[in-house]
């Protein structure tokens, strides 16, 4: 029997499910010049992510001939999980059945030209009338049959098969890939896998194609539950995603609060029980792995006037292992938009905020990590001076802490607008030299690698306010230094406006998100040009060895303003 595809049938006449991609918040970066090994590339590889119809999404049921057949998510003993894909041919005269994945830009894992990949699912079969068929789309010819990877054997038990491609093809973008049934039998498939096999050599990029100098971004096929207003990069690889009441004020209202832990691995969500409106609090990772969140929002404005936003004084404790919350003591002091930092010692101090009132936090909360509690308002070092909302903290190596200049909500801090803070002695001293440091709002602050040699790099920023463009400024410090200053950095590249409409020299960002890369550099990305309007697609690649950056990274196809974030999952992707 023919087991492969009739070449001149285009997969686009074949039966298709109805799929509804949306636009979710998470997005990967493959980074330049580097071939992470382990990375699954695949969207719902576990097929644990369904359609209005049930199916998988990103797979489709496809193939060819005159067959009597059927489709089934099985949740009977998956190899993991809850779903297995089942194809089940009780007669055939010709063609096959398959199990394939979308030639969706979305769904397709991108590839690399001369590169090769490790492909493997997870099968049980009652027949050997099986293959692993992959096709291949050419920016030139579209969608195409490449190659078929491998027959697999028999099993009534789930059984792994992996296959190396051959070499990507020139001019191939993307690929798509399944398991093929040509003989009568059942077929159950589970937990895909498609890792790059090429290892670059070192101080070598990859082979060829925009993504080896640029990156490529795909946009998930699937929707979070929640807002992502907090975003934690767990001890496990997971990502806690809070909302809280997610700026809802009808779900604040209700006591809607949400929680919920991205798996990236599978691209599968589960909710937590969320026991306030954690909705913009503070919060670190404690030295064990486990989330220490602070604050939030007790009350939104009054539509009279009569208040602002007010400060939570509760603290949780969130711990991957038992997926739960556990309550704390209460801060000393409401806290809504407040800074968290780590101290070297491990325990953690929260400054600025807004308090109960809705008035400024003037005062120093300190959490004993040893004793897990906060600290009472005298136990605690006291300046009683305001940091403003987030303000941007950077521990030093000698326990003091550095006010880069970076906050939200307007004008920064009177004075210089930078400022370093000794805890133990209770005192504050002016840091000079950061450009238009009323137009720092919304900016970005970020300790260079190696942290060693303790420089701060602060990136844009406007003010919600005055509401000037954004800028593309960029300010550098040397906290080494007896008496640090910042000095100016190089301007941020040009970005591009909606539909990719370049700017004028003067425009830049507010709402940037920086993230620091395996290899040392800093990947910035995202922003806005105006307050909550105007995005800005540009992205670029900050070299610290050089201080200069590379321009024209890959741009994410998704507005990035307020409220979003950017990080480094464990396996090198963004």
């Amino acid at each position: 029997m023919n087991r492969r595809p009739l070449p001149l049938l285009s997969r686009r006449d074949r039966l298709r499910i109805a799929q509804v991609l949306i636009v979710t918040l998470v997005l990967v970066l493959a980074v330049p010049g580097k071939s992470f090994a382990g990375a699954n590339l695949l969207s719902n590889p576990g097929l644990e992510v369904v359609d209005s119809t049930g199916f998988p999404v990103c797979w489709e049921q496809s193939g060819w001939g005159d067959s009597t057949h059927s489709y089934e998510v099985t949740h009977t003993a998956p190899h993991s999980g809850k779903n297995a894909m089942k194809v089940t041919v009780s007669k055939i005269t010709s063609g096959d059945r398959k199990a394939l994945m979308l030639e969706n830009p979305s769904c397709a894992p991108n590839v690399t030209p001369g590169h090769q990949y490790d492909v493997s699912a997870w099968y049980k079969s009652t027949t050997p009338n099986t293959v692993m068929t992959m096709f291949r789309h050419d920016v030139a010819q579209g969608w195409v049959y490449w190659t078929d990877l491998a027959t697999l054997t028999a099993s009534t038990t789930w059984k792994q098969k992996t296959v190396r491609t051959p070499p990507v093809p020139a001019n191939t973008d993307q690929v798509v890939w399944g398991v093929t049934i040509y003989g009568v039998g059942t077929l159950q498939t589970d937990d895909y896998a498609m890792v790059d096999a090429t290892q670059a050599a070192p101080g070598t990029s990859c082979s060829a194609g925009p993504a080896c100098t640029a990156g490529a971004w795909q946009v998930m096929p699937f929707n979070s539950p929640v807002r992502g207003i907090h975003a934690v990069v767990l001890k496990n690889g997971n990502v806690l995603l809070v909302a809280g009441s997610g700026n809802d004020p009808s779900a604040f209202a209700a006591g809607t609060f949400k929680t919920a832990v991205y798996n990236p691995r599978n691209g599968t969500f589960a909710n937590v029980a969320t026991p306030a409106d954690l909705f913009c609090a503070g919060h670190v990772q404690l030295a064990d792995g486990r989330v220490l969140i602070m604050g939030g929002n007790k009350d939104y404005p009054a539509a009279d006037g009569s208040h602002g936003y007010k400060g939570l004084k509760d603290s949780y404790i969130f711990d991957p292992d038992t997926m739960a919350y556990t309550r704390v003591n209460d801060m000393t002091a409401g806290s809504w938009y407040p800074s968290a930092t780590v101290m070297g010692n491990g325990d953690v101090i929260s400054l600025g905020g807004l308090g109960e009132d809705s008035s400024g936090t003037v005062a120093t909360q300190y959490f004993d990590s040893s004793e897990e509690r906060w600290l009472g308002l005298n136990e605690a070092n006291q300046t009683w001076s305001f940091w403003g909302l987030y303000p941007s903290m950077v521990l030093m190596q000698d326990g003091r802490l550095f006010y880069t200049g970076s906050h939200v909500f307007g004008n920064g801090l009177p004075g210089t607008g930078a400022s370093i803070y000794d805890y133990n002695a209770n005192t504050i001293t002016p840091v000079s030299g950061l450009q238009k440091k009323d137009e720092r709002d919304q900016s970005m602050s970020v300790l260079l690698p190696p942290a060693q040699d303790q420089r701060v790099l602060t990136i844009g920023g406007g003010n919600i306010d005055t509401n000037p463009d954004a800028n593309r400024l960029t300010d550098i410090i040397d906290l080494k230094q007896a008496t640090p200053v910042y000095k100016p950095g190089p301007l941020l590249p040009s970005g591009k406006l909606t539909g990719g409409v370049p700017q004028t020299a003067a425009q830049g960002k507010m709402y940037v998100s920086a993230v620091l890369l395996p290899d040392g550099k800093v990947f910035e990305t995202g922003g806005a040009l105006h307050n909550r309007a105007d995005p800005v697609y540009e992205a670029s690649m900050f070299n610290p060895a050089t201080n200069t950056f590379t321009p024209n990274m890959a741009v994410d196809p998704v507005p990035r303003g307020y409220h979003s974030s950017a990080f480094l999952l464990p396996d090198g992707r963004v």
